[in-house]
């Protein structure tokens, strides 16, 4: 006679396929008999990425679940079938198609479902809600014969749907409540920057708008009308306002409840019914309900550990995130809105680079208590370490957030961090027992996920996993590996002498031949890098488009309001009255703003895209060509009026910046290039703070190399002095190239000059001495590069059919009536959102 008892689990989502998946591996799996119910019709799948079903993945690579996992731990699965009831007395499940299962152990898994506001026309076609695939699937189909999609929250969910809209290619909006995104993760500084950055890249942001209703459209399918009196017309609205726990199931059988909702458990995740447990979002621990993966997975371990009658408890959950918003990394610790009293902050914010950081600490100045960090989360592994392990903070605590400087400490290394530090939030794994893992033989990322599942969950711990890999490694005395991703088993570096020595020219071809997968934006944007940099080929023809991000795309660089600037090429920053009247008549004619940059050129702004290639074609008849101010290739070169005008010059240094510029226009590279040349060493070019840098004096050109400046300025290092002109060429043309081949991906000359071996010395052996006997090389493919220059937007606006690309609809050629601009200072500038609002009555009035 079996002795086995029954495991009855409901619900086979993320958290409910962790606990089986524990169970089947604890020393307890021989002692259940067990079953399961999924009321969906595929078994557990990735919720946390589910929006990268938009972007190629199928429901097959989102499933959790191995094939023939159930079956092969004899685990009786009722796909399809919705638990509609619990008889405590008798101990029985009963669902939807009529089973009746007697358990002697239930766990609720029965997570949570989408909050839908009560508004009038909530239910009217193309409403929908961002919960599961067949919702996806529904989103699909309804995107096909949509223009514009509104969504109903601006919270994590909300904005994840809102990138599903824009993936489908629709116009897209994001209807929130409160004053600001994501109120439960950011302050308002975060926030507003956040807001600048997804409206930069064609989101519209509505806050503050409570939506009293959806009645039929105008223009459009909807139009949602606000309490304030305005409204928006829409063709899809998804709501995405929140979520709710699925407790009715517990609630009809008279289990205990949360004071706001779900069902009450304590620190062993037991019901009010000591052989009921809930896990996951449908679970109220200490009124709290937890809407992230990692806490469902830690209420999973301890039910897990209570059946296995250890000693378990679950108190509470470290509720930090990081993601990536439409490409944005946004990233919140601990106590981010500072409401710890006495609680110190710090916080900065670079405009131009639209980064937004804040720290919140104790009173004492010693403890991290919270992070909010949007446009760069980097630091995210070193913070969350500080706040969970209650590590020191530095005497002065902003070092962690400002740029770099002389007295900032060293980043929080690996081994800085205790055994006891939690590296995977989602598994409860630890620097101890990743140490252990990589003692008993893991060597690589895969081999620790496998051994501990650490970043097999949300993956926001991927980065602080491999530094403490590589820590361990180096101190075995194991080569680290430096793949570029997972596709790829090589470095930037190796797969751009694979493509030299293979004389390879697409993506395809070397994925075939040297990868394996279908790539990532990681390798393919690398990659796309790579076939520009040597074969200099145009980068939107059809095998080479795909790898390109969306400045690159679109030849230009898209802006805060989804509009574009237009940067001809000035080279040295010289410029005739004709030409320089040509630019002001095209900016007049278009209604764009003209701006100075700080590399000597105009910068025109406010291009719709379906605008650029007729301006385009008006700036090429007066004589100019692409700046290439969209691509990571040389930008400038800067100049002083040297010897020609100025007094104090000692050489023609616009003449030499004119030379320098048009030999190295269109070169791509690891990371944008920029120089400068002086004509005396009173420097106001500024050459100094170049990738390269050049000063005329008496006795000849000096050469300075790897400078930059922006968040973290470098001064450039003296390369060699009294050169010739033939000579200062050609140690550029080495030196460039060396870096196109050698740099990581996105690497600043800067930074690779630092990481390189033997540093400054060795890259003087290299160019100057021939060490490695490659100067030649180098200089053939530069001539390569230069002979092959051409200017892109010429080049696309000869092919009729490639401009298909440029209009703001996929299946209209109407532009964006959402661009609002205002005047300010006699130019034009985009709306800020109170001035949208009145522009749009004005124009309802008119």
């Amino acid at each position: 006679m079996s002795t086995q008892q029954t495991l009855v689990v409901i619900g086979n989502g993320m958290v409910g396929q962790h606990f089986l998946t524990g169970l089947v591996e604890s020393e307890i799996a021989d002692r259940y008999r067990v079953v399961t119910f999924c009321e969906e019709p595929r078994p557990a799948y990735d919720r946390v990425h589910l929006s990268a079903y938009f972007t190629g993945k199928t429901a097959d690579e989102l499933s959790l679940v191995e094939t023939g996992f159930f079956e092969r731990h004899g685990i009786e699965l009722h796909l399809g079938d919705r638990a509609i009831g619990i008889d405590r007395q008798r101990k029985q499940v009963i669902s939807a198609n009529g089973a009746i299962i007697q358990y002697d152990k239930l766990v609720l898994a029965t997570g949570s479902y989408p909050f839908v506001p009560l508004i009038a026309g909530r239910d009217r076609p193309r409403c929908l809600v961002y919960r599961t695939i067949e919702d996806l699937e529904a989103i699909k189909a309804a995107a096909a014969e949509s223009r514009i999609g509104a969504v109903i929250g601006g919270g994590l969910l909300g904005l994840e749907a809102a990138k599903a809209l824009k993936d489908l290619g629709l116009e897209t909006h994001v209807v929130e409540f409160a004053s600001r995104l994501m109120a439960v993760q950011l302050d308002d500084g975060g926030a507003a920057m956040l807001k600048r950055k997804i409206e930069a890249l064609g989101v519209v942001t509505h806050l503050n708008k409570n939506t009293t209703a959806i009645i039929d459209g105008e223009t459009a399918l909807h139009r949602m009308t606000f309490v304030d009196g305005s409204h928006l017309e829409t063709d899809i609205v998804l709501f995405s306002a929140g979520i709710r726990p699925r407790d009715e199931l517990a609630s009809a059988s008279g289990l205990a409840a949360g004071s706001r909702g779900g069902i009450a458990i304590d620190n062993q995740c037991r019901t009010s019914d000591p052989d009921i447990y809930a896990i996951g979002e449908c679970a109220c621990w200490n009124g709290q309900i937890f809407g992230l993966v990692a806490p469902g997975y830690a209420m999973a371990r301890t039910v897990l550990a209570d059946l296995a009658e250890a000693d378990a408890a679950f108190t509470g959950a470290d509720m930090s995130t990081k993601l990536k918003l439409m490409g944005v990394d946004v990233a919140s610790i601990g106590d981010a809105q500072a409401r710890t009293p006495g609680s110190l902050v710090y916080s900065y914010q670079d405009g131009a680079g639209e980064i937004y950081k804040r720290l919140v600490v104790s009173a004492d100045n010693r403890r991290l208590l919270g992070a909010v960090l949007v446009g760069d989360a980097a630091d995210y592994g070193t913070l969350l370490q500080y706040c969970l392990n209650g590590i020191e903070l530095p005497a002065q605590p902003d070092t962690l957030i400002l740029p770099a400087r002389g007295d900032a400490p060293a980043g929080l290394g690996a081994d800085a961090l205790p055994a006891s530090a939690q590296i995977c939030s989602c598994h409860d794994v630890s620097k101890g027992q990743i140490c252990d893992a990589v003692a008993a033989g893991c060597v690589s990322i895969g081999d620790l996920k496998a051994a501990t599942k650490a970043a097999t969950g949300c993956g926001g711990c991927s980065a602080l996993l491999k530094s403490v890999l590589d820590s361990e490694l180096t101190k075995l005395g194991v080569a680290v590996s430096t793949d570029l991703c997972e596709h790829f088993p090589h470095t930037r570096q190796d797969l751009y002498h694979l493509v030299m020595v293979g004389q390879i020219k697409t993506f395809d071809e070397l994925l075939d031949r040297h990868g394996h997968g279908l790539g990532c934006d990681v390798c393919k944007q690398a990659v796309g890098s790579i076939l520009a940099s040597y074969w200099n080929d145009y980068i939107l023809e059809k095998p080479h488009v795909g790898l390109q991000d969306t400045n690159d795309t679109f030849l230009a660089n898209i802006q805060k309001d989804g509009t574009y600037s237009v940067v001809p090429r000035i080279a040295g920053g010289e410029i005739t009255p004709e030409m320089l009247i040509a630019l002001g008549q095209v900016a007049k004619k278009y209604r764009l703003y003209t701006k100075i940059t700080g590399g000597q050129r105009v910068d025109l702004f406010g291009a719709r895209v379906e605008q650029l290639p007729v301006i385009w074609r008006e700036l090429i008849a007066a004589g100019f060509e692409s700046g290439h101010a969209y691509g990571k290739s040389l930008r400038t070169v800067k100049s002083c009026v040297g010897s020609t005008w100025c007094r104090y010059g000692v050489d023609d240094s616009v003449g030499l910046a004119i030379e320098l510029e048009n030999r190295y226009k269109g070169l791509r590279a690891p990371h944008k290039i920029k120089m400068a040349v002086s004509g005396c060493t009173r420097e106001c070019a500024e050459a100094q703070g170049k990738d390269i840098g050049v000063i005329a004096t008496e006795n000849g050109w000096n050469l300075y190399v790897c400078g930059n400046g922006g968040m973290k300025p470098r001064h450039a290092d003296l390369f060699a002095t009294n050169l010739d002109r033939e000579t200062l060429i050609r140690y550029i043309d080495r030196l460039l190239i060396f870096y196109v081949r050698t740099a990581a991906r996105l690497q600043r000359t800067s930074v690779w000059l630092e990481n390189l071996d033997g540093g400054l010395a060795y890259l003087k052996e290299v160019v100057m001495a021939d060490k490695l006997g490659i100067a030649a090389d180098l200089e053939r493919q530069m001539q390569h590069v230069i002979d092959t220059y051409q200017c892109e937007w010429k080049t696309t606006l000869a092919d009729e059919t490639r401009l298909k690309r440029f209009r703001q609809f996929v299946n209209s050629d109407l532009g964006d009536e959402g661009v609002v601009f205002v005047e300010e200072r006699g130019q034009i500038r985009p709306a800020d959102p109170d001035e949208r609002k009145h522009f749009k009555l004005v124009e309802e009035a008119a």
